[in-house]
C-alpha cells in the first residue's frame, strides 16, 4: 500500500467514525476531579466519551454518572481545562483498530503511540475496549503446558496456555522482576504488556532490559503513576482489547498486567467521583464487579481461535493477603504465586513461597511420577519450615527422626536449585536441573 492509498483509507475511516450530527451541551460544573455537562442525559450511556476543545487539543472524558440534571464526566487528562459554558460533545464509546504492525510499539491507554516512531497503522476491524468475555460454553479447553523458564514455577506451580495466574506480593519483594523473567517465556506469538501506575523511570528499564530480546513481538501499554485515574483504569482494558485481536487471529498471546491492584485503586477513584459509597476498606461495589469482568476476558478463546495466557501482578497492601481486592482476584484466577518478604530478606530470589502457591491446572502438566515427587518435596519443605525454631534452639538431634533428617539434608539444596535472577539463563528442564543439584 503506497502513501496515497493509505491516505485514502484514513479518510474513509474518518468519514465512518465521525458522526454526521454533533450532540453536546454546556459545562455547568467544574471540580478538581470531574465536570458536569447539561443537556445530553438522553443521548449518552455509561462508558461513552465526551470531548471539548481545549486550548491546544480536544480533551476527552468518560461518562461515569447520568441523571436528569446532566452527566458527570471524568477526564482522561490529569488537568481539567473546562470552563463554565464550554461546549462538550458526544464521541461515543471508545474502540481500537489493532493491526499486526503494532508489534514492537509502545502506546498509551488511549491507543496513541508514545515511542516516537510515528503513527500507528489502523486495522480494518474496530474492537470495543470494554468488550464482553467469551461465553463460557464456547471456550476451548486448557491443556497445553508451557515452560516459563523459572524453575520454581515450572516445578511447583506449572501453567498452561490460556491459564490466568496471579503474582501476589507486597512492595519491594521482587514482583516486577519476576514478571520481567516471565516476559522472556518462549512459545507465544505475541506479548501484550500493560504497565499500570508504574514509576516513569522503570518503563525504559523494562523495555530495554529483560524484554529486549522479545521486543519485536511485544506491544506495551503504558500508564505511569502520575497520570489520571482514568488513564490507569483504561490501560488494562486497552491491553486486553489488543490481546483479543491477536487471539481472534488464532495466535497464542501472553498478557502481562502490572498491576491489577493499581487498576482497582483507579476504579475506586472513578467510582467515588461518580457518587458510589465505599463498602470495604474504601473500595466501592463496582470495583468488585469490574475485577472479574476484566480478568475473565483473558483465557482461552472460542474453539478454533487462539488463547490469552494472563499473568496479573497483585500488590498486597501492607502484606495483608486477605485484603478485599487480593481476595477477590485470588478467587477469580486459575492459580496464584505468593512472594514472601521473609524469603526475600534471606536473599532467595525469586522469593516464591512454594507452600502458599498453587496452580489449578497443574494436573495437565505433571506426569504421575512428577506429581508424587512434588507432593514429597512440599512435605519436606513444610517439615523443614515447621521445625525452624526448634532447630535454632538446639532441640533437634540427628538420627531421632528420619524424615526430618532428610528434610534438613535436602531442603537447603532445593532452595539453592530454585534460586534465579534475571541475568540467569532460563530453565529448560526444571526437574532434571533439580535432580542434578540434589545429586551434588
Amino acid at each position: 500500500m503506497n502513501a496515497l492509498e493509505r491516505l485514502e483509507e484514513a479518510i474513509l475511516g474518518g468519514n465512518q467514525s465521525v458522526p454526521k450530527v454533533r450532540i453536546g451541551g454546556p459545562v455547568r460544573e467544574v471540580t478538581p476531579s470531574y465536570y458536569r455537562v447539561a443537556g445530553v442525559s438522553s443521548f449518552v450511556k455509561l462508558g461513552d466519551r465526551l470531548g471539548f476543545e481545549g486550548k491546544d487539543v480536544v480533551q476527552v472524558g468518560e461518562v461515569v454518572r447520568i441523571d436528569d440534571a446532566g452527566v458527570t464526566i471524568k477526564p482522561f487528562e490529569g488537568k481539567i481545562d473546562a470552563t463554565l459554558g464550554s461546549y462538550a460533545y458526544r464521541l461515543g464509546a471508545m474502540g481500537l483498530n489493532p493491526h499486526p504492525s503494532w508489534k514492537g510499539r509502545v502506546i498509551n491507554a488511549l491507543g496513541n503511540p508514545i515511542d516516537g516512531l510515528g503513527s500507528l497503522l489502523p486495522g480494518d476491524r474496530n474492537m470495543p475496549v470494554d468488550a464482553e468475555p467469551p461465553a463460557a460454553m464456547t471456550r476451548s479447553r486448557v491443556s497445553r503446558p508451557l515452560k516459563t523458564g523459572v524453575r520454581a514455577i515450572d516445578l511447583f506451580t506449572p501453567i498452561c496456555a490460556g491459564q490466568r495466574i496471579g503474582i501476589f506480593a507486597g512492595s519491594g519483594v521482587g514482583k516486577s522482576t519476576l514478571l520481567s523473567m516471565l516476559a522472556r517465556c518462549e512459545g507465544f506469538d505475541t506479548i501484550v504488556i500493560a504497565l499500570v501506575g508504574e514509576r516513569g523511570r522503570e518503563v525504559r528499564e523494562f523495555l530495554e532490559g529483560p524484554i529486549l530480546a522479545n521486543r519485536s513481538r511485544a506491544i506495551t501499554v503504558v500508564s505511569t503513576g502520575d497520570e489520571s485515574p482514568m488513564m490507569r483504569r483504561q490501560a488494562p482494558k486497552t491491553a486486553l482489547c489488543i490481546a483479543e485481536y491477536f487471539r481472534d487471529l488464532g495466535e497464542s498471546v501472553l498478557l502481562i498486567v502490572d498491576s491489577v491492584t493499581r487498576f482497582a485503586h483507579a476504579a475506586r477513584d472513578v467510582a467515588l467521583a461518580a457518587g458510589e459509597p465505599a463498602v470495604a476498606r474504601g473500595y466501592t461495589p463496582s470495583v468488585f464487579s469490574d475485577l472479574p469482568r476484566l480478568l475473565e476476558r483473558a483465557g482461552p478463546g472460542v474453539e478454533g481461535k487462539g488463547a490469552i495466557s494472563g499473568v496479573f501482578s497483585v500488590l498486597v497492601d501492607g502484606d495483608d493477603h486477605n485484603d478485599p481486592v487480593a481476595d477477590s482476584i485470588r478467587g477469580t484466577l486459575d492459580g496464584h504465586i505468593v512472594l514472601d518478604r521473609a524469603i526475600a530478606d534471606q536473599g532467595r530470589y525469586p522469593a516464591i513461597n512454594v507452600l502458599g502457591s498453587i496452580s489449578r491446572l497443574a494436573e495437565h502438566v505433571w506426569s504421575p511420577e512428577q506429581k508424587e515427587l512434588v507432593r514429597r518435596l512440599r512435605t519436606l519443605i513444610a517439615r523443614f519450615e515447621d521445625t525452624r525454631d526448634l532447630r535454632l534452639m538446639g532441640g533437634y538431634q540427628p538420627g531421632s527422626d528420619t524424615e526430618l533428617d532428610q528434610a534438613v539434608s535436602l531442603v537447603p539444596k532445593i532452595y539453592e536449585a530454585l534460586r534465579q535472577d534475571p541475568s540467569s539463563s532460563p530453565s529448560t528442564d526444571a526437574f532434571m536441573e533439580l535432580a542434578q543439584v540434589l545429586r551434588q
